[in-house]
């Protein structure tokens, strides 16, 4: 069974804005943004089973609302799972999400306080973790670069999921990218936390980074933490899949150690579901 656990959905004539689409642009030319329901479907049909969620980052110009992804799972098959978005810095966001989960059957929460421009530290946002660990629901958090020029750094370091697993022990919580670059803190924040996760979305066009984050990871001993992911639509499943198990090509004719072939099929057959109580 091939999980990915990462999938975006937005419409961008709709849901972002011109800033963001130019911030967008600068960096990823040629990639595709756009993940309607149409084109989300070509996502699901790649895999087993698939998480799907919206951003709510009116910071950063983007705003997809959670009703537009819990309409499109509510009749896309029990193999697609939705989670939902709120922002921190609005004083209801622990009770939006609640609507989300208990009115709109959404499952997890997609968190991107560097894209939302709040600390993950602050009251605000432990009020939303509060209430995502009372509902039971698992946390993906953005971690790592990003294009948008406003977006504050500062506030995707992997470090600090380290502080709030601390905080929130039963929340599960998928650190996305592994953090990139700062894969080493997130191989330690995994290695530390029983309910923190990572998953590989957007790595493999990284083939040194990504090479070296498989590796680290299987030092430290948290390879069976490491969930697959795509990043759709700018990346698809095959390409992923493609790229994870080629990771060994750049290493060929030299001495360097070789990711093995079980780690390599058991990220992409994990059962990231049963891990994040979604099965």
């Amino acid at each position: 069974m091939i999980v990915d656990v990462h999938s975006h959905m937005s419409d961008a004539n709709l849901h972002l804005t011109d800033e963001f689409k130019a911030d967008l642009g600068s960096s990823w030319q040629g990639l595709t943004i756009d993940a309607t329901p149409a084109i989300h479907q070509q996502a699901v049909d790649a895999v087993d089973a698939i998480i799907v969620f919206p951003l709510y980052a009116p910071y950063s110009g983007i705003v997809v609302p959670n009703e537009y992804v819990a309409d499109y799972v509510r009749g896309a098959g029990a193999n697609v799972i939705g989670f939902a978005s709120v922002d921190a810095n609005d004083a209801d966001a622990p009770d939006q999400l609640e609507h989300a989960a208990k009115q709109l059957g959404l499952r997890g929460l997609k968190i991107g306080p560097i894209y939302q421009g709040y600390d993950p530290l602050g009251q605000g946002a432990a009020a939303m973790f509060a209430k995502a660990e009372a509902l039971g629901l698992p946390v993906m958090w953005h971690h790592g670069t990003t294009f948008v020029r406003k977006a504050p750094l500062k506030y995707a370091q992997p470090y600090q999921v380290d502080e709030v697993a601390i905080r929130f022990p039963d929340l599960k919580i998928i650190v996305a990218h592994m953090g990139h670059p700062g894969i080493g803190e997130t191989v330690s924040v995994v290695r530390k936390h029983p309910n923190v996760y990572t998953d590989i979305s957007g790595l493999y066009p990284r083939p040194w980074q990504y090479y070296n984050a498989l590796i680290t990871a299987i030092e430290y001993g948290t390879a069976d933490k490491l969930l697959f992911g795509t990043d759709f639509p700018l990346f698809s499943a095959a390409d992923t899949l493609a790229g994870l198990r080629n990771v060994n090509a750049l290493v060929e004719g030299t001495a360097l150690p070789r990711v093995p072939e079980g780690v390599i099929e058991g990220i992409i057959h994990r059962e990231s579901l049963s891990l994040l109580g979604l099965a």
